[in-house]
């Protein structure tokens, strides 16, 4: 528990990935009753944009690039060319590919795959850096 509750960041960042989770898994269930999928997808690059800069700062990415720069403190829980970290760019990669493309969508039906592509991208990054940090506990 202390993993995901220890401080308000920890907690904070918790609360905000499961909310999305819990966004992703319900625009998925109720799909046939949802007319705006650029929403959706709005919703989820914005929101994402905020989890991910919260769970930076859980993480101490700004301890890892201030520590490979000129080693003055601490490096957070991942090194700056980790499994993660590279991850985590690709599945960023895959969010801003989606979401320059869902604008572009000429119909509802190409801008809902184009959520899915965008939330595979939130849920590869997610499932990976979460396996990583209860890895990195042992």
């Amino acid at each position: 528990m202390k993993l995901y509750f220890e401080n308000m960041v920890t907690t904070v960042t918790t609360l905000m990935i499961l909310s999305l989770v819990g966004f992703v898994v319900y625009s998925i269930s109720s799909r046939s009753n949802i007319n705006y999928w650029g929403r959706r997808s709005l919703f989820v690059l914005a929101y994402g944009l905020v989890i991910c800069c919260f769970a930076a700062a859980r993480d101490g990415l700004d301890k890892t690039i201030q520590y490979t720069i000129d080693g003055s403190c601490n490096p957070g829980i991942f090194s700056l060319v980790s499994v993660p970290n590279i991850v985590g760019c690709v599945g960023a990669a895959i969010i801003m590919i989606a979401a320059i493309a869902t604008p572009i969508a000429k119909s509802q039906h190409m801008r809902e795959i184009w959520f899915y592509v965008m939330s595979g991208g939130v849920m590869l990054k997610i499932v990976v850096m979460e396996i990583a940090r209860i890895i990195q506990m042992f």
